[in-house]
């Protein structure tokens, strides 16, 4: 008898495996006190970190039972499901969410007559998006809320939602497009968003131009710092920020916030840490006024200003902090940066970064894998950039100069972003 004559049906396994963990994930939400997942529109947004574990095999076990149990065209046809940006579109165009009344209920029509929308076209977009558990539809021809579609009704998550069906999924669709036209192109205005847009600028360019879509873009960036996996706390609690030697003639730590936005990030570390002080740099339309935001308290630690990420660093730091800003590049203009850094640094100066870390194949839950990937490839639509694998982090810095060495890489559990450390040993 063969083995794989003997062994349990792989739907079994997987039946198992989903008891079993639906089961830990019970116990740990009772010692929590916290109820059992729901779309009610208050029910938590989140499951303890406890029970992160339990959920990876229980997402990853019900999503391959699920799809082993669909015909092959079947599966293409949910794995394609491009129209689902049709719902997504209406709903973050006309900003449905913040019509519909949080608790209570409102009819289709009302809502046709509030969005301009035809009330056969409406309902037909409303019941769509329902069945991905936005929205609910209580009585016949009234809407609520579920827990998602209220999360939508903050102004930041409709921005992000928006920008994603508006900028990105058009981007997406002219992605191989770009690739034909633009072979092994590391231009970030060789995209599939520059295709979409009719184009020879980047993003930014585009953006630039656009005070209203780049508020807009600038919205949907927010929208992150709502999500557990973006939280501030893991930067916060995870780098030794408290016992970093000094290489500067100063009293204190110096960071400087490359890309540091208003400086959320900086003013939660400065609240923790009384060793460090910071310069945040970003464009100057970013960091003006930026200053008056700035706690009593943390007056005279934290300052900012304008700088180009490409020009040559003139601010010497300890610490040159970049999250999230790496990623957003590809490896020619990433070196260009890094190289940007090199005239201030002194030996021993630490580069900090905080960005995607890329897992090897199967190395972890797949429905994380597979976020990952997704936003892999949006970042190439986008910006002809990638996210990176740690050797690749490795690969990208000593390429740029064999005197940045990579020193330690933090990736705390729950966090979307790894931490990585490079060490500067030139004199």
């Amino acid at each position: 008898m063969s083995a794989n004559a003997s062994s349990q049906p792989r739907i079994l396994e997987l039946a198992s495996t989903i008891s079993d963990s639906v089961a830990k994930l019970h116990q740990i939400l009772t010692a929590a006190g916290q109820p059992s997942p729901s779309f009610d529109e208050d029910a938590p947004l989140a499951i303890p970190k406890e029970g992160s574990d339990a959920q990876d095999a229980i997402l990853d076990a019900t999503s391959e039972l699920y799809d082993l149990l669909l015909e092959p065209l079947d599966l293409l046809f949910q794995k394609s499901g491009h129209v689902n940006n049709v719902s997504m579109q209406a709903i973050s165009r006309h900003n449905i969410a913040s019509i519909v009344p949080a608790g209570g209920q409102i009819s289709f029509a009302e809502i046709a007559k509030q969005t301009g929308l035809d009330e056969s076209a409406l309902t037909r977009i409303l019941r769509h998006a329902m069945t991905m558990r936005i929205f609910r539809e209580p009585e016949p021809g009234m809407v609520a809320h579920t827990k998602v579609s209220k999360m939508l009704a903050l102004p930041h998550v409709n921005d992000w939602q928006y920008t994603g069906s508006h900028e990105m999924w058009p981007a997406a669709a002219k992605t191989i497009d770009a690739m034909h036209k633009w072979p092994s192109s590391e231009e970030p205005n060789e995209t599939g968003y520059s295709l979409a847009n009719n184009t020879t600028e980047s993003i930014y360019g585009v953006l630039s131009a656009d005070p209203s879509r780049a508020l807009r873009f600038a919205g949907a960036m927010k929208a992150y710092s709502l999500g557990s996996g973006h939280h501030t706390s893991y930067i916060v609690d995870h780098y030794p920020w408290g016992s970093l030697p000094r290489t500067t003639a100063t009293e204190t730590t110096r960071v400087v916030d490359m890309g540091g936005g208003r400086g959320h990030v900086a003013m939660a570390l400065a609240k923790r840490f009384d060793n460090l002080t910071f310069l945040i740099q970003d464009i100057p339309q970013i960091v003006e006024g930026a200053a008056a935001d700035v706690p009593d308290e943390l007056k005279g630690r934290i300052e900012f200003l304008p700088h180009d990420i490409f020009a040559p660093q003139t601010a010497e730091a300890d610490v040159y902090y970049l999250r999230w800003i790496l990623h957003n590049w590809s490896d020619k203009y990433c070196r260009a940066i890094l190289t940007s850094l090199i005239p201030a640094l002194r030996k021993g100066a630490r580069v900090v970064v905080q960005d995607t870390c890329m897992p090897e194949p199967g190395a972890i839950a797949l429905w994380r894998e597979k976020d990952l990937r997704a936003a892999d490839l949006n970042m190439a639509a986008v910006f002809n950039a990638r996210e990176r694998m740690v050797s690749e982090w490795r690969e990208l810095f000593s390429s740029t100069d064999a005197r940045f060495v990579l020193n330690q890489v933090i990736e705390p559990k729950g966090s979307a972003l790894g931490i990585l450390e490079f060490l500067w040993e030139g004199s």
